[in-house]
């Protein structure tokens, strides 16, 4: 292979079978690998991940996205897709399309005794709201790729006053 062809290669190829997992726990219900398999390539408008789910657990709590369209493409395994209040099986060789919206917040749940494996695809809309159904909380963030981002997460029964704290 050439230089260049190398560097086209880095630039923008991802194998999601060899990309080294990382592990994360969180709770009882929380037990997953994942990588980011967009970052540090040339993508910029599209995010992706490959994710593992243990049997049982879940990667992230039931939300809904504001402005991020995503795709979920279930590679192996089986489990739920909890989705506008029901609960959906899926299955390997599924692919998930949900809009950005309160009419579909969702969570994958790997209901299975075995490993649950899928691709999370995403638009990468800046900035972005997140809301939280189960908790009532809510994330904004804005400038997910510069150094210092800007995130806050808090309840939603917390609002300030438009003018609180202003002269």
């Amino acid at each position: 292979m050439t230089d260049k062809a190398e560097a086209l290669k880095t630039l923008l190829i991802r194998n999601f079978d060899t990309v080294p997992l990382e592990h994360r726990t969180r709770t009882a219900s929380v037990d997953f690998r994942h990588a980011r398999v967009t970052e540090g390539t040339a993508a910029s408008k599209l995010g992706a991940a490959v994710l593992v789910v243990a049997p049982g657990k879940i990667a992230c709590p039931y939300h809904l996205h504001h402005a991020q369209e995503e795709m979920f493409v279930i590679l192996e395994g089986s489990g739920t897709l909890r989705v506008a209040g029901e609960h959906v099986p899926i299955g390997a060789g599924d692919v998930i399309t949900v809009p950005p919206g309160p009419d579909y917040p969702r969570q994958i749940i790997n209901t299975s005794d075995a490993p649950l494996k899928y691709l999370a695809i995403s638009t990468q809309d800046d900035p972005e709201i997140y809301e939280y159904p189960d908790s009532g909380k809510f994330m904004a963030e804005a400038g997910l790729f510069r150094e210092h981002p800007f995130e806050v997460i808090q309840r939603s029964r917390e609002s300030l006053d438009y003018w609180d704290g202003e002269p």
